[in-house]
């Protein structure tokens, strides 16, 4: 896995989580469901997002590179 030169802080869209965790957006929003990955953010009424620290703790979790 690579980091995809994610910001230092911020946010991050799932179309660039899918490239570092590469599952389907139903995967994803399952495991989001389950609490197995981080919860996101409400930025706006069509805009979700993600911590970006958050996915790097998950990137560190997983052991990725």
């Amino acid at each position: 896995m690579h980091d995809y030169s994610l910001p230092e802080t911020g946010f991050v869209r799932l179309p660039i989580i899918l490239k570092i965790f590469p599952v389907s957006k139903s995967t994803w929003w399952a495991g989001v469901k389950a609490e197995i990955f981080p919860q996101p953010v409400k930025l706006g009424p069509k805009v979700t997002a993600w911590r970006v620290e958050d996915i790097r703790a998950l990137v560190a979790s997983k052991g990725a590179r």
